[in-house]
């Protein structure tokens, strides 16, 4: 059990206690060790009882009840609390914004237990006479909930992928004789999905006896199809065929409908190809990756090589302890260098973000100091010094000019007051575009893959915008976000504006989410050329003296 599964189990009962009416210093003692062990760097399950109790913010307490749920799997005061409470209520807590006291608030004055029966007291203006509550919170909770409603049964295609990984061995261990190829959206890298897909040969019976050895497995099966999902995972649909229709059966389900259909009105699908390779080929057709085969368009065009995560030449866009990271600058640096990197972009968070502990002026200073004694000591990587500056309510960024100009680069983000209108997110970052120490716009629409919306916003408008001021558009690699969207890359690069993959890290392993950056990046079309960090150090510095002239 990692260190963030058990911060969960405590920061849920921590929820659980405050919703029931515990006294707040018992409910504080279980949040703050939540916390705690969620920001621990070692693994406390190869810790011992006393080892734990002593890290501050922990006690023995909660340590013994750690060193329980580790050899069980389970904890006890969790249970027991849980069992007194409706399971609708925990649906309702993930919507954002509901404490638990305004969750007990709805349950104990209105007798709401499920996400339905909120979803219908909203329609009835039944929250409006609630303390705390008002319209624009209803109409927010209405929102969220449809929102939820339409997310359910998806899955971020980086969770998809660590399932992938872990689920082809097996199968090919099992079925040796076999072959089994990913299909579908995860091979056709959306950026979420409902279920990973696999073609494969094997007889239809045999898979199926075999899936059924496995523990808690449920199995859905049609003549040419079988649909499998262990607890907790996510399904797998498994396409049966014969191996002379691997080729075909493997293009065939690795295309959008509207471009299957264009391809199949116009061209011929070879059933006993050898390869998709070979039907691109007798068609006369340039090969399409399954990545691009979205919109119809894509057919007969000719595309340049796809960007690929050994182009990436440096991490653009990280966090360190100076404000809300993990890892030190030094240990940063040193982990990018591991990396055979050439460089890192440090661009901790700015004054405004307070509760990330956001950088001062005279903090600034004082890490540019240390980024002067680090560039000395690992010559000829670099550090370069940045921010994250933020994009204030009235598309300021939050800094002098003054202070802007002691950067290399300065990424503008938007971090508070999400929830605006198309006018007011227009607005704000237009005017942040348009300053001229603006290098970067960093994930454009602050959404959440499933689990927020962005801010509405007119992407042309803020891609011409980004043209006309040289302004590179954020590729953010966080998993969550990958924003921009995809769809907005190729206007983007036939506007001629940078995209830069940046994986927002946060820590050492924040690093690695460029893959999925990359990843997004491909299905947009993107060239290694056309993106800002896959610039060598030197390409970099002199597009960065070019721009801040």
């Amino acid at each position: 059990m990692t260190n963030h599964q058990i911060a969960d189990y405590f920061e849920l009962y921590a929820k659980l206690l405050d919703l029931h009416g515990e006294n707040s210093f018992k409910v504080k003692s279980y949040a703050n060790a939540a916390f705690t062990i969620d920001k621990w760097m070692s693994p406390l399950a190869e810790m011992d009882e006393a080892a734990i109790a002593a890290i501050r913010g922990v006690g023995a307490a909660i340590a013994e009840k750690i060193s329980v749920l580790l050899k069980t799997g389970e904890l006890a005061p969790l249970q027991e609390i849980l069992l007194q409470t409706p399971p609708g209520i925990l649906e309702i807590m993930q919507i954002k914004g509901l404490g638990p006291k305004k969750i007990a608030l709805l349950w104990k004055d209105l007798g709401i237990e499920s996400i339905g029966e909120l979803e219908y007291a909203c329609q009835e203006n039944r929250l409006l006479g609630l303390k705390g509550f008002g319209e624009k919170t209803q109409l927010s909770i209405l929102q969220q909930i449809q929102f939820m409603q339409q997310q359910k049964g998806w899955f971020l295609w980086a969770e998809a992928h660590q399932s992938a990984l872990a689920i082809m061995p097996v199968l090919n261990a099992a079925f040796p004789d076999a072959s089994f190829c990913f299909t579908g959206a995860y091979r056709m890298q959306d950026p979420t999905l409902q279920q990973i897909e696999i073609v494969c040969n094997t007889n239809l019976t045999t898979l199926q006896d075999w899936l059924a050895t496995q523990e808690g497995i449920e199995i859905k099966t049609t003549n040419e199809s079988l649909w499998a999902q262990w607890p907790h995972q996510i399904p797998i649909l498994f396409y049966i065929c014969s191996a002379h229709q691997m080729a075909s059966t493997l293009f065939k389900t690795s295309c959008s409908p509207s471009f299957y259909d264009a391809f199949a009105a116009g061209y011929t699908l070879l059933t006993d190809a050898e390869s998709e390779t070979a039907i691109f080929e007798h068609n006369k057709l340039p090969y399409i990756e399954a990545c691009l085969r979205t919109h119809p368009d894509r057919l007969g065009q000719s595309i340049n090589p796809l960007i690929q995560a050994n182009d990436i030449k440096g991490i653009i866009h990280s966090h360190s302890t100076w404000s809300d990271g993990a890892h030190t600058l030094q240990e940063m640096a040193e982990a990018a260098i591991a990396k055979g990197l050439e460089y890192l972009v440090i661009s901790d968070h700015s004054q405004a973000a307070f509760y990330a502990n956001g950088l001062s002026p005279e903090r600034i200073k004082a890490q540019h100091e240390e980024i002067d004694r680090l560039n000395k000591q690992y010559a000829p990587f670099k550090i370069l010094k940045s921010i994250e500056v933020d994009i204030l309510n009235d598309g300021q960024l939050d800094y002098s000019d003054d202070v802007l100009a002691s950067l290399d680069l300065v990424i503008a983000s938007v971090h508070s007051n999400l929830k605006m209108t198309e006018e007011k997110a227009m607005a704000r970052l237009l005017k942040a575009i348009a300053h001229p120490k603006t290098t970067i716009l960093g994930h454009l629409t602050g959404r959440l893959l499933l689990s927020r919306p962005g801010y509405p916003v007119q992407h042309k408008t803020i891609i011409d915008a980004c043209a006309q001021h040289q302004v590179a558009i954020e590729i953010n690699a966080h998993p969550r976000r990958l924003d921009i969207d995809w769809e907005w890359i190729p206007y983007a690069i036939e506007k001629g504006v940078l995209l830069s993959i940046n994986p927002d890290a946060h820590s050492i392993a924040g690093m690695d989410d460029v893959f999925y950056g990359v990843m997004a990046a491909q299905k947009g079309g993107l060239n290694a050329t056309q993106n800002l960090s896959s610039y060598s150090l030197q390409e970099l510095e002199h597009y960065l003296q070019q721009k801040n002239k």
